[in-house]
């Protein structure tokens, strides 16, 4: 069996648990965090978690200068350990506290709402031994750094530290970094500050907002529809986003028209065949509705001469844009990689919290990812000028720095997601980095250096041409000058020009013909057009919007159908309930505003205490009305033509936590139940029909199998579809079954 341990491939001849591997190394498995594909396990798994063919194991040792050490630095992830404590040196020690040591219970709301919603810590269950682990290291130290995340989440964390760790002997600063390297570690450290209690109380509103509605509308829901459902302050508007996308696609009424194409080509000289669009008839823009109408102006354009009566040439601009922030930087990684926003955050934070790179060792490659700002340090600007000069020369770099507005809520303390170092090109050091690795990084150094330089220049020419009264357009382009494209190396313009025409100059028809098409429904989201669409609404920050997503599939409220987000007969139900009944947390306005208020705390123009208790107020009186008029949806059956094969009643339709399914009237007597059939019936045994399965643990995508099994023990991952089906479904591009000519 072949595993990368740290980096370097090795063999075993026989299966190992990630316990069995600790062993055969020798290494005391309290002395290590292991990490296998980007996921860190606990302590408590490392016995039951099996690895497998190709798995990629990170073993990551506590790292810094132990007891003798003055000073203990705290971060959050223990990957950052050995990277930041290389550039400290032996007086620093470095440890994690691996997230959260202090938080809220799990096992209740935790916020005392009668004394100003002050929020219940506890110490967090699988984080007492760390803890331990931190006041022992701690107790002996005469500095404490606290160096988790440079978020309101990083500072709450700090904020907890502080409070649990000091003893009043130590002398306890938080610095903060947007980057591991040697010069951000080091300039950070000159530059210690005490806890800024902004940031502490924008995180706490939040966590007391989001405890507020979801511990009291979850267990509504559980009542109502289902046990296991739940609810969010931000991810049920996030939810309606999806739902009310998919009711305008229901209610979409497609319409026919039509298009005429002519393929022209010069009499003499430059003979390339070209193709204008029929784009005006009298001068008038022109509207073809149906095939009638498209025969008719196709003949009447062969009874005439096509002429050239007007030309038109302009060079256009095309502007770079500006460095990535974490919804673009989510948006673009979908858009080229079909990478969802979890998997995207995902990759990041390693490049983040550090890689091995040959000589340099464990180096972070880019800045945090967590952001909305724009902004670029002046030496990350100052070294990309430098790059760009450098390696593409003067005409692509321009007089002054670019400079991109950032939008109203944007924390321009942070910077944007940028290289460490845009001298490490991404072909420097791919061989270093995993393919998503690769493909991120790379995605991240394009844009960062394009950012700051030239415009590309795209000469554009278009030719007005007349067949009668019948007024064609054709367009062609050149591109002039590269400019920031040339950084990627992509063809987003390809060259595509007109040949050199003239006005009053007669054409050669080739071919003419009308295509039918039908306007298109509206586009489901994606991971990357709903996070645009999060972001352009106000509805929540760059650290919620993957958690977001992965919470409503987990929940079954949306699926995935290809790199559609879908919503689930559940998620349509429990957002309809919620908006009827909570219309003003529903409200996206309300949403936003909510959002706005956070970054008051944090700017120190609010207190979150009266923050919490505005929306508590209004919140209240519509959870109180709820509870009394909101339907009890699993009280409702839906009877069916269906016996029961066990006890010979009919079977009903009822709601549960993953949607409908159907049940036997006579329960509890009888518990028979089983999902919703379809009406396709089984390719493989011709009798059964094909329902909708989820594994037993409700994780993984939905499956279809057979009603028969397990005599028959067919499964698909889709339904399959009909002719007609596959028909509905082609790209638009492909609709030539009714083309005229």
């Amino acid at each position: 069996m072949n595993l990368v341990i740290n980096g370097e491939k090795k063999i075993f001849d026989r299966p190992l648990t990630v316990e069995d591997l600790l062993n055969g190394l020798s290494i005391p498995r309290e002395k290590v965090v292991v990490e296998v594909n980007l996921e860190i396990l606990s302590r408590d798994r490392l016995s039951e978690t099996v690895l497998k063919e190709g798995d990629a194991v990170e073993i990551v040792h506590f790292v810094g200068g132990g007891s003798e050490a003055k000073a203990l630095v705290i971060v959050e992830s223990p990957t950052k350990c050995k990277t930041i404590h290389k550039y400290l040196g032996p007086n620093f020690e470095v440890v994690a506290s691996m997230g959260h040591v202090i938080d809220l219970p799990k096992s209740k709301m935790g916020i005392d709402i009668e004394n100003n919603f002050q929020p219940q810590y506890i110490v967090v269950k699988d984080r007492k031994k760390m803890l331990s682990e931190l006041k022992k290291k701690a107790k002996n130290k005469k500095e404490i750094y606290l160096a988790c995340d440079p978020d309101r989440e990083g500072e709450a964390i700090s904020w907890h530290l502080q409070e649990v760790l000091s003893d009043g002997k130590q002398t306890v600063r938080r610095i903060v970094f947007n980057e591991i390297t040697k010069e951000a570690i080091q300039r950070a450290f000159k530059n210690p500050r005490d806890i800024d209690m902004n940031l502490v109380g924008a995180q706490q509103a939040r966590r007391v907002l989001d405890r507020l509605v979801g511990y009291n509308l979850s267990p509504l829901l559980w009542q109502k529809v289902g046990r296991g459902l739940s609810a969010g302050r931000v991810q049920s508007v996030a939810l309606r986003l999806i739902v009310d996308q998919e009711r305008k696609i229901q209610a979409f009424k497609a319409e026919e028209y039509w298009s005429l194409e002519a393929d022209l080509q010069k009499e003499k000289g430059d003979t390339r065949v070209f193709r204008a669009m029929l784009d005006k008839i009298n001068e008038k823009k022109v509207e073809l509705k149906d095939k009638a109408q498209a025969d008719a102006a196709l003949e009447e354009s062969k009874r005439s001469p096509f002429v050239v009566t007007d030309l038109k040439k302009l060079k256009k601009k095309r502007n770079p844009s500006a460095p990535l922030t974490t919804s673009k930087l989510q948006q673009a990684a979908y858009n080229r990689f079909r990478f969802p926003a979890s998997k995207t955050m995902k990759v990041a934070q390693t490049l983040y919290e550090g890689v091995e790179v040959g000589d340099e060792g464990a180096v972070g490659l880019i800045t945090y990812m967590r952001t909305d700002s724009v902004r670029i340090s002046d030496e990350a600007l100052k070294e990309t000028r430098e790059f760009i000069l450098k390696n593409f020369g003067k005409s692509y770099l321009p007089a002054e720095p670019n400079v991109y507005k950032a939008k109203k809520a944007a924390q321009e303390a942070h910077e944007a997601i940028r290289p460490s170092s845009v001298a490490r090109r991404p072909k420097d050091i791919e061989s270093f980095l995993t393919p998503d690795q690769a493909k991120l990084y790379t995605l991240i150094w394009e844009q960062t250096v394009s950012s700051q330089m030239m415009p590309a220049i795209i000469a554009q020419e278009t030719a007005e041409i007349h067949a009668g009264r019948m007024g064609f357009r054709a367009s062609g382009s050149r591109m002039e000058f590269a400019g920031y494209l040339a950084v990627s190396g992509r063809d987003e313009e390809q060259d595509n020009p007109l040949p050199e025409l003239s006005i009053s100059e007669p054409l050669k028809l080739v071919e003419i013909g009308g295509h039918q098409h039908f306007t298109k429904p509206p586009a489901r989201f994606t991971d990357a057009s709903l996070v645009k669409a999060m972001e352009e609404l106000g509805i929540g920050r760059p650290s919620t919007y993957a958690p977001i997503i992965m919470t409503l599939t987990g929940r079954d409220y949306i699926r995935r159908d290809g790199g559609s987000l879908v919503p689930t007969e559940l998620g349509m139900l429990v957002t309809d309930l919620l908006v009827q009944h909570f219309s003003k947390v529903m409200d996206f306005d309300f949403t936003a505003h909510l959002e706005e208020e956070l970054d008051e705390i944090e700017e120190g123009a609010a207190e979150w205490v009266t923050v919490v208790r505005a929306f508590y107020d209004v919140f209240k009186g519509q959870m109180e009305s709820a509870k009394d008029n909101i339907q009890t949806v699993k009280k409702v059956h839906e009877p069916t033509n269906e016996i029961c094969e066990k006890c010979g009643k009919p079977m009903v339709i009822k709601w549960g936590r993953r949607g409908r399914f159907m049940s036997c009237s006579a329960w509890p007597e009888c518990k028979n139940a089983k999902s919703i059939s379809t009406d396709v019936v089984c390719p493989q045994c011709k009798t059964g029909k094909l329902v909708e399965r989820r594994a037993k643990s409700g994780r993984g995508r939905p499956f279809y199998g057979c009603t028969t099994y397990p005599a028959c023990t067919f499964i698909t991952n889709r339904l399959p579809s009909d002719k007609s089906d596959a028909q509905a479904a082609k790209p638009e591009g492909e609709e030539k079954d009714s083309d005229i000519t």
